[in-house]
């Protein structure tokens, strides 16, 4: 197995499933609602869909960052401004973090492994550590969203 073979299947474990440590990110996001995502269950944090917003953001500025692009935040900022709250607005943005995991994960398959100890443009992290990055923001935050879900799930049962 390669190293971006092993690099991929992180990167999959976090995002999708199996991971050692408990959920993955979809897992994370399972069965949550528009309104649940738009609550703040703790005062001064970001929402599940703020959390949502700001990954789907980085995952495509972490591809074309990747790609040499000199992008230091998002085109949408590192934490976009909530949107509308409705169930279809809730599963296109889902879907849009879907869509740009897929496309980094493409990006990452693309990669050999002499490419890993690269930067793509002088002043960023190397690739190896940029993609171990990636694996560790998306765990970091599904760890919020689950929090997040249970403050959420725990107030309205109240």
């Amino acid at each position: 197995m390669t190293e971006i073979q092993r690099i991929l299947d992180q990167m999959r474990r976090a995002y999708e499933g199996e991971a050692w440590h408990g959920p993955s990110l979809r897992e994370a996001l399972d069965g949550v609602t528009a309104a649940e995502a738009a609550a703040r269950p703790v005062p001064g944090a970001h929402s599940i869909r703020e959390i949502v917003q700001h990954l789907a953001a980085w995952e495509d500025t972490l591809r074309r960052r990747l790609a040499g692009e000199p992008l230091r935040e998002p085109a949408e900022g590192d934490w976009p401004a909530a949107a509308a709250e409705s169930e279809d607005e809730w599963r296109a943005l889902l879907g849009r973090l879907d869509e740009r995991s897929r496309r980094l994960r493409d990006a990452v398959a693309a990669l050999d492994d002499a490419q890993l100890d690269e930067a793509p443009y002088d002043g960023t992290a190397t690739r190896y550590v940029t993609l171990h990055g990636a694996v560790q923001h998306a765990l970091y935050h599904a760890g919020q969203i689950v929090l997040l879900k249970k403050a959420v799930r725990a107030g309205s049962a109240a």
